[in-house]
């Protein structure tokens, strides 16, 4: 497990690591993602022994079905929100997940208006404003740019994240702080920069980042470094 975030004002996030679940290699162990290959108990279990370290119950979570959309939902209820790759809700009792194995976390929270929001910023994500599509909506439940404080969880990082030059010119065509070149001096593309730039952009202020790139940290699973793999999850809730 990894460790809970404190993000102000009664919201906290956490963010899962690899160790502390029941899942053979090459899923092992704490493996939270369904449709990866791992048996659905082995995720289950996992899932609620997740819940429990981070302090919540797992009935209160809601799950995406991610498609690397970049379509946000409103969750009025725990379990799953259907197909997008992000979710909002006004419910002070929803915990949010953003799964993940290489994409970018993103996990947003206006307090003092009860919003949550959570999306899946792969790089079709990226592309395509999810992050923003995510402020959107929570501005159409309340919210206010000014007062978001948004995580940004561990993903590849722009030095490890190579692409053919059309991938990055697809992916930096709206947002020029996509581009990015690796350590071995090919095209590549920065998640977290892009991202960060579209929050800026609309009115987001507030940006902490995990750090972390999923490729170069063992504690974390990653798919350009170990497919077939699991997914770690990023969580946020009010207390």
């Amino acid at each position: 497990m990894g460790n809970v975030i404190d993000l102000g004002h009664g919201v906290r996030a956490a963010v899962t690591e690899r160790k502390g679940g029941v899942s053979p290699a090459p899923y092992d162990s704490l493996n939270l993602g369904l449709g990866t290959g791992d048996t659905r108990e082995a995720v289950t279990a996992n899932r609620r022994r997740a819940a429990e370290e981070c302090g919540f119950d797992v009935e209160r979570v809601v799950w995406m079905n991610q498609v690397h959309s970049a379509d946000v939902l409103v969750a009025t209820e725990p379990g799953g929100v259907g197909t997008c790759d992000g979710v909002v809700t006004t419910r002070s009792d929803l915990v949010l997940a953003s799964m993940a194995a290489d994409c970018l976390p993103v996990l947003a929270a206006d307090a003092r208006a009860g919003v949550l929001g959570a999306a899946h910023s792969g790089r079709l994500g990226t592309a395509n404003g999810v992050a923003v599509n995510l402020v959107d909506t929570m501005v159409a439940q309340g919210a206010t740019p000014a007062h978001v404080t948004v995580f940004l969880g561990p993903a590849i990082c722009g030095s490890c994240y190579e692409v053919p030059p059309e991938l990055q010119a697809q992916t930096a065509a709206r947002t020029p702080e996509a581009a990015s070149t690796t350590r071995r001096g090919t095209t590549g593309v920065d998640m977290v920069a892009a991202v960060t730039a579209q929050l800026r952009r609309a009115g987001v202020t507030d940006i902490v980042t995990d750090g972390r790139c999923t490729l170069e940290s063992p504690e974390l699973f990653s798919h350009r470094g170990d497919a077939p793999t699991g997914r770690f999850a990023s969580f946020l809730w009010r207390t």
